[in-house]
C-alpha cells in the first residue's frame, strides 16, 4: 500500500540498485565540478552526441587505454578522478600488457566492445579476454562527448571502490562440497560464484590450502572475496564443507531462471541450514542474502503472530475485513476485487491477505510490538546473524504514524531479504528460531543469533493459517499438489518508482522452508510463488 509508506519506500529497493542510482548522481556532480577539457568560445553542445562523436570519444578512449596511457583516456571520460586511478592499476597492479580493445556495433551512443590482454607475472603469462560496453554522454558544462564513467567499463565485474591485483592470492583457493560431499562449482551453478568468492575469502586460509597466483578484483566491500579472473599457477584447494543440498541447489537455480530479477533461499527449519540459494540478476548482486526491500504481505506471518501473542485475537477470533480502513489519516485499501467480509477471521483474513482486517488492530497493539515480536520471537532485525558469509538479516523499526499500520502489512520502513523470510517460514514450522548457516557452526564456533521463538499455541494457529492459504487461499495455485504438509504466505510490494508491485513468496513443505522475490514480478502468485513450489517440489 502506498499510503502511510510512501516516503519510506523510496529506499525500500535492493541496496545495489541503490548504489547504481549514487553512481549517477557521482557522474553528474563529477562533470558540472570538472570535466576534462575547457569549453570554446562558441556555446557548448546540446542533446545527445551524435554517432560521429561517439565514434571520435570511444576511438580516442579506446587508443589512449591500449598505450597504457591512463590520465589521457581518463581525460576522455566524465569522471577523470575515478577513472585516471583504475585505469592506472590495469597496466600496473594488474600487470596487464598487450591491450587490444575491439568497438562493436553502437546501439545509439552505447558501444559494446571485446577486450583481450596478456597478464604476466614472475615469468608466468597467460591472456586475459572479455566483453564490456559503454556510453558517451553529453558533458554538462562543456558539452563535449565524454565516456560515462562507470567501474565496469575497465571490467563488467568491477565496482566501485574495487581494483585489478595479480600475485599471489589473497586466500588458497577452497573445494566446496554440498552436505553430502557432491562438488559445488560456478559452471555447474551459476548464482554460487559471488557465494564461493565470499566463502573463500572467509574461509580459504583455514580450509587447508595453499595459494596460487592470480589476476583478481579485489573487492572494496568487506566480507566480500576476491574475484579470480586468470589463473596463473594453481594453489592447492582446501576442502569446505556447506550445508548446501546439490539436489535444491540444482532446482533452485532452474525455477529462478523462470521470471528475471528473481532471488530464492531455501533452508531446512530442524536445522536452520541453508540448502540452497539462487540469482537470477542482470546486476549479479546477491539479493538473496543481502536484498533489502519491503516483504508485501509476506510480513503478515510475523504480524499475525503479534495480535495473537499480544491477545488482540486468534486465528479463529474476530478480524474484519473491510473494503477500506483509515490509521493516523492515511488510508488503506485491499487488493482490487477483494470481497468485503465483517464477520471474517483472522485465519480468513490471513488466506486472502485482506489488508485492512490487519490495519484495524493497529490501534490494539504498541508502536513497537511488531518490532519485539520479529526481534524475540523470530530473531529478526538486530544485525546479529552470523550465517558464514556477508548476509542482512531483516529491519522492523518501531514506527509512529500511519508506517505502525503499513509496516505491519510489510510496507513502510520494514525490509526484508528472501533469507529472512525463509528463515520466518522455517521458525513457524517448528516454533523455534534457528539462525541459518551456510557453512557448520562447528567450522569456527561462531555465535549464533538466538530467539524465544513461538509458543506451541501461537506456532500451531500460524501454521493452521499458511495452511489454509496453502489449500485454498491466495497460496493455492502455485502450491497445488504439494500438500497435505504444506503451508505458504503470498506478498506484493509497492515501490515508489516501479510500476509494477514486487513478487513475494515465502512456503515450507515438511522439513523444507523457502522464500524467493522477484522485482516487478507482480502479486506473490505471479511468480515468486512459482518458483518457491519448484523447489519445495523438488526436495532436499
Amino acid at each position: 500500500m502506498r499510503n502511510g509508506a510512501k516516503a519510506a519506500l523510496v529506499g525500500g529497493v535492493f541496496a545495489v540498485m541503490v548504489g547504481g542510482a549514487g553512481y549517477g548522481a557521482y557522474n553528474i556532480v563529477s562533470a558540472v565540478n570538472g570535466e576534462s577539457g575547457s569549453a570554446g568560445p562558441e556555446p557548448a553542445k546540446t542533446g545527445p552526441p551524435s554517432s560521429a562523436e561517439v565514434e571520435e570519444t570511444t576511438g580516442k578512449f579506446f587508443a589512449a587505454w591500449e598505450k597504457g596511457k591512463a590520465s589521457t583516456a581518463a581525460a576522455q571520460t566524465n569522471n577523470a578522478g575515478e577513472a585516471g586511478p583504475l585505469l592506472t592499476t590495469y597496466f600496473g597492479s594488474a600487470q596487464l600488457a598487450k591491450v587490444k580493445i575491439t568497438p562493436g556495433t553502437p546501439t545509439g551512443a552505447t558501444v559494446p566492445f571485446s577486450v583481450s590482454a596478456t597478464v604476466s607475472y614472475e615469468g608466468k603469462s597467460k591472456p586475459l579476454t572479455y566483453e564490456s560496453e559503454l556510453t558517451v554522454v553529453r558533458g554538462v558544462t562543456t558539452g563535449k562527448a565524454l565516456v560515462d564513467w562507470k567501474p565496469t567499463v575497465v571490467h563488467p565485474d568491477l565496482k566501485q571502490g574495487d581494483t585489478l591485483v595479480t600475485g599471489e592470492a589473497a586466500s588458497p583457493p577452497i573445494e566446496a562440497v554440498d552436505r553430502n560431499g557432491t562438488v559445488l562449482t560456478e559452471a555447474k551453478y551459476p548464482s554460487l560464484g559471488p557465494i564461493l568468492d565470499d566463502l573463500r575469502g572467509t574461509y580459504g586460509d583455514t580450509a587447508g590450502g595453499t595459494p596460487g597466483i592470480e589476476l583478481a578484483i579485489r573487492r572494496a566491500t568487506e566480507g566480500e572475496g576476491d574475484k579470480t579472473l586468470v589463473t596463473l599457477a594453481k594453489g592447492t584447494p582446501g576442502k569446505l564443507r556447506t550445508t548446501l543440498s546439490a539436489n535444491s541447489q540444482a532446482a533452485a537455480e532452474k525455477a529462478v531462471k523462470r521470471y528475471s530479477e528473481s532471488s530464492l533461499v531455501a533452508v531446512k527449519p530442524s536445522t536452520g541450514e541453508v540448502l540452497a540459494v539462487a540469482n537470477n540478476r542482470e546486476d549479479g548482486f546477491n539479493a538473496a542474502f543481502l536484498g533489502k526491500v519491503a516483504p508485501g504481505s509476506t510480513m503478515k506471518i510475523v504480524s499475525a503472530a503479534t495480535l495473537i501473542d499480544n491477545g488482540v485475537t486468534t486465528a479463529a477470533g474476530p478480524a474484519p475485513c473491510p473494503p477500506d480502513a483509515v490509521w493516523q489519516s492515511a488510508k488503506f485499501k485491499n487488493l482490487k476485487g477483494m470481497t468485503p467480509n465483517e464477520n471474517a477471521t483472522l485465519s480468513e483474513s490471513f488466506a486472502r491477505s485482506c489488508n485492512t482486517a490487519f490495519v484495524k488492530y493497529a490501534d490494539e497493539i504498541q508502536v513497537d510490538s511488531l518490532t519485539k515480536e520479529a526481534q524475540e520471537r523470530f530473531g529478526l532485525g538486530q544485525d546479529n546473524w552470523k550465517t558464514g558469509i556477508a548476509s542482512f538479516d531483516g529491519s522492523v523499526p518501531a514506527s509512529g504514524g500511519p508506517d505502525t499500520a503499513a509496516n505491519m502489512l510489510g510496507q513502510g520502513q520494514v525490509q526484508m531479504s528472501p533469507l529472512n523470510l525463509a528463515s520466518v517460514a522455517a521458525t513457524v514450522v517448528t516454533g523455534t528460531f534457528r539462525q541459518p548457516v551456510i557453512v557448520p557452526q562447528s567450522l569456527d564456533d561462531r555465535e549464533l543469533a538466538q530467539a524465544k521463538g513461538l509458543s506451541a499455541d501461537t506456532a500451531a494457529q500460524l501454521r493452521q493459517m499458511m495452511n489454509r492459504t496453502a489449500a485454498s487461499g491466495t497460496a493455492a495455485t502455485a502450491m497445488s499438489g504439494l500438500g497435505p504438509d504444506y503451508g505458504a504466505k503470498t506478498g506484493s510490494a509497492e515501490v515508489d518508482g516501479q510500476k509494477v508491485s514486487n513478487s513475494w513468496f515465502t512456503g515450507y513443505r515438511g522439513d523444507i522452508a523457502a522464500a524467493a522475490m522477484t522485482q516487478e514480478g507482480g502479486h506473490g502468485s505471479d511468480a515468486a510463488g512459482p518458483i518457491v513450489a519448484d523447489v519445495l517440489r523438488a526436495g532436499s
